[in-house]
């Protein structure tokens, strides 16, 4: 009876382990059923809103900064001198900063609300990184150099994303990159005169596109053949956008062709303008004009031959246009008029483009600005966008 029990003891324990393992096993597995899963990560914005958002936080630090600047008259190095010119740069940077959360157009009121978040989230693979805030951020002890330089890097993104994003944020990102840049070189020049005309280098004669690269814009599209049948002989397997061989068009629906067009009629009407003007400005100004011209001329030949690629029909040169009293007594006043006019068209192809037509629009676009910069004409807050002030929504406090 003894040795039955103690045969029996061993048997016991052993059972009495495996229920308690199974009681375990079940409570361990009701529980995990129990735990709610993880929600799912957030789907990641298109890289659009991502250059939206970053030129919108980009656009509010540096504007805080030049706030400072401002109050403070700039760097004392320059004994105030800076002081308007920096409320122009601030002016330019909050009518930017409401552009961009401009509802249901560039942007919307959730994204408003995202804006710091996005800036610096990851890009999609393969998309060119935007420029997060701290980077280009002026530095704590800020003067007007530094400034000038933060306000150029960037411009110099700005315009970067404007080649990848879409549409309207492309046309978008380029006004607000353009005149970053132009800013950045007056406020450069007025903290450091002697090296003011370092702002024009990399570029060829103010801001139009080196040798070789407006010419041929666009991507090797066999479709473009049958798109456009007329042509000329020669062009059929010529370099265009493919978008632009499938009829695409802005939201006012203006087509590719119709849009380069109206590009290279505005820069005829500007040949002109140009030419009428050489024999009434000062001497000093002759050869700048001269090379702006030449400039023009090209831009426009360029603008008539991709727009044939595009289906476009360019219409015959006009011998003459109508220049009133204005610009014949201040031609150089008249002359940043002209190139102002031409730069909503450039606008037009960026929106409504990509590769390398984006690529030839956003010099041009670049060029023209300096160009009307040139003669005169006051900061352009956005060039190539015409915006109602009125109708944009105001930054919040």
């Amino acid at each position: 009876m003894k040795d039955d029990d103690q045969e029996n003891r061993p048997r016991m324990r052993y059972f009495r382990y495996a229920v308690f393992s199974l009681t375990a096993l079940l409570v361990l597995s009701l529980g995990f059923a129990l735990i709610p899963p993880e929600p799912p990560a957030p789907a990641e914005p298109p890289f659009s809103e991502q250059a939206r958002a970053a030129a919108l936080e980009e656009a509010l630090r540096l504007r805080s900064a030049g706030l400072e600047l401002g109050a403070a008259g700039g760097n004392v190095s320059t004994g105030g001198t800076a002081a308007a010119p920096m409320d122009q740069v601030v002016t330019l940077l909050t009518f930017q900063a409401r552009a961009l959360l401009l509802p249901d157009s560039p942007a919307s009121a959730e994204a408003r609300a995202s804006a710091t978040a996005t800036a610096t989230a990851s890009l999609p693979a393969g998309a060119p990184p935007t420029v997060a805030p701290p980077s280009s951020a002026p530095p704590a002890q800020v003067t007007v150099a530094g400034f000038a330089a933060a306000l150029a890097a960037s411009g110099q993104q700005r315009l970067k994303d404007a080649e990848t994003a879409d549409g309207g944020i492309s046309r978008l990102l380029a006004g607000s990159g353009i005149a970053q840049l132009l800013a950045a070189e007056q406020l450069g020049a007025k903290a450091s005169p002697s090296r003011g005309d370092q702002g024009q280098q990399g570029m060829a004669q103010d801001g139009t596109a080196p040798e070789g690269t407006a010419a041929t814009p666009g991507s090797t599209e066999p479709a473009a053949a049958s798109a456009c049948p007329s042509a000329p002989p020669g062009q059929a397997d010529a370099n265009v956008d493919a978008n632009a061989a499938e009829g695409t068009v802005d939201d006012n629906g203006v087509s590719v062709g119709a849009a380069l067009v109206a590009a290279a009629e505005a820069e005829l009407e500007t040949v002109y303008g140009y030419q009428a003007a050489l024999t009434r400005l000062p001497p000093e100004a002759v050869r700048a004009a001269s090379d702006h011209l030449k400039q023009h001329q090209d831009l426009a030949d360029q603008a008539a031959t991709i727009s044939r690629l595009h289906c476009g029909t360019p219409a015959p040169q006009p011998p003459g246009y109508v220049l009133d009293q204005e610009f014949l007594d201040a031609p150089a006043a008249g002359l940043a008029r002209l190139e102002a006019d031409t730069l909503p068209a450039y606008g037009d192809i960026v929106a409504i483009t990509d590769g390398s037509t984006r690529a030839w629009a956003l010099s041009a676009l670049q060029g023209g600005a300096r160009r009307a910069q040139h003669w005169g004409a006051g900061p352009d807050p956005l060039p190539g966008l015409v915006l109602d002030e009125a109708q944009l929504p105001p930054l919040p406090g």
